[in-house]
């Protein structure tokens, strides 16, 4: 079922883990999240149709990946743009995503561009 990305209790939930799924390239391209959310049991994000995923993540802190905050962007954001000039092959009815993600614990920050978000129980 789609997610409510910008509903989700984010803060102070943790991020559990990050397993990218590209198995069968531009068929497959897949990010999936374990989150432990603060307000409810823990549960996986499956971001469907993937196009772009950067991560600026620190590690060697001795804390859990406890999550600051997290949005989809504005239509204007850069990478949202960049994908969509780099793409041309996108068309008018596919619309995209950017999922932005910011760590509490080291200030990481995750961003991810893609068609959709589900979310499915453990």
């Amino acid at each position: 079922m789609d997610f409510d990305f910008d509903n989700g209790y984010w803060h102070d939930s943790l991020l559990k883990s990050i397993h990218i799924d590209r198995s069968n390239p531009g068929y497959i391209d897949t990010i999936e999240m374990v989150i432990d959310w603060y307000d409810e049991p823990a549960s996986k994000l499956v971001f469907n149709k993937v196009r772009l995923f950067k991560a600026a993540m620190n590690f060697g802190i001795i804390a859990s990946e406890s999550i600051l905050t997290a949005h989809i962007t504005p239509p204007d954001d850069p990478d949202l743009i960049s994908v969509y000039t780099k793409n041309k092959y996108l068309s008018d009815d596919i619309r995209l995503n950017c999922y932005f993600i910011e760590t509490n614990s080291t200030a990481g920050i995750i961003k991810i561009v893609a068609e959709s978000v589900e979310k499915i129980p453990l």
